[in-house]
């Protein structure tokens, strides 16, 4: 009797029975299909390569740090010994990915930048936006947008509705305030400082009503604390401010100069859209667009 074993070919994806002398037949015993989620367990769990993945960390180290890193202070933050770490620098020297500053300290080299450019390149800030909203819409069910700053105001050039749609007078296209909108006060505050103390200069003095907040009228001078405010915190939220029982929560996309991009909004009605600062809505609006700044910033984002 021939002794049997089953093996599963992971490439073609079917399990197979063969003879152990090597020289039976091999026949299909069924076809089994690994869903996306095992392949993806898989993928995180397969062997890499160590020692690359030692001279990456040794290049975001560098890349990441306030002045360049001597070979001890890598070795404290990579916890190996300066010995063996010396060896990675001497390739990553010779490939030119970094370059060696005052004899002892390490900065990125020119094959970095040329990496760096080149995903630079590749990146399409807008069009990252907007796939970040419409995975917000389908994670929240709110109506949520993209707006981008046209030169003097915020313009909406991403709009989708909740299942249950809110009744407001704005859609794809539309030009909001740079004063009574989420989106507005965001641009606002990223303004160069002189051009926007101009701006609310020149809006107070010619004043149609006080901007609101939290359902205070805000003189000149606190609205521009309002604004700095939102600049720290790059959250911006209306509670029936301008529209009663709708609330509205925004937060900035950065591009690799610390400008704001665009910025992502979401609304819902008062009884089920909590705009303090710690509840869900507010810190999912500023996850998703933190997430995207990091996509086009990398990790050390504004």
């Amino acid at each position: 009797m021939y002794q049997l074993t089953a093996l599963w070919f992971f490439e073609l994806d079917f399990y197979a029975l063969f003879c152990h002398d090597n020289t039976a037949f091999i026949f299909f015993i069924g076809v089994y299909r690994m869903s996306e989620t095992t392949k993806m367990k898989q993928d995180s769990t397969r062997q890499g390569i160590g020692s690359l993945e030692i001279g990456l960390r040794i290049l975001n180290i560098i890349a990441q740090s306030s002045k360049p890193p001597t070979l001890k202070s890598l070795s404290d933050q990579l916890s190996h010994s300066p010995s063996r770490l010396h060896k990675y620098l001497v390739s990553l020297l010779r490939m030119e990915y970094i370059t060696q500053i005052n004899g002892s300290q390490y900065a990125l080299g020119k094959a970095s930048l040329t990496l760096g450019i080149a995903s630079i390149k590749k990146i399409d800030p807008i069009k990252q936006a907007l796939a970040a909203v419409e995975r917000l819409s389908e994670e929240t069910d709110k109506t949520v947008s993209v707006t981008i700053w046209n030169g003097h105001a915020p313009l909406v050039i991403k709009w989708l509705d909740a299942s249950q749609q809110v009744a407001v007078n704005v859609r794809l296209g539309t030009e909001l305030s740079p004063f009574f909108s989420v989106s507005g006060r965001i641009f606002l505050a990223n303004l160069p400082l002189a051009r926007r103390l101009k701006l609310v200069e020149v809006f107070y003095s010619d004043l149609p009503a006080k901007p609101r907040f939290q359902g205070e009228s805000l003189d000149q001078e606190a609205f521009n604390e309002h604004l700095d405010s939102i600049k720290e915190s790059n959250l911006c939220t209306f509670s029936g401010d301008f529209l009663p029982d709708i609330n509205v929560i925004g937060s900035g996309i950065y591009d690799i100069n610390g400008n704001v991009s665009s910025v992502i909004s979401l609304m819902g009605m008062a009884n089920d859209c909590c705009t303090k600062v710690n509840s869900l809505y507010p810190r999912l609006v500023k996850e998703y667009a933190n997430k995207v700044t990091e996509e086009i910033c990398g990790a050390a984002s504004f």
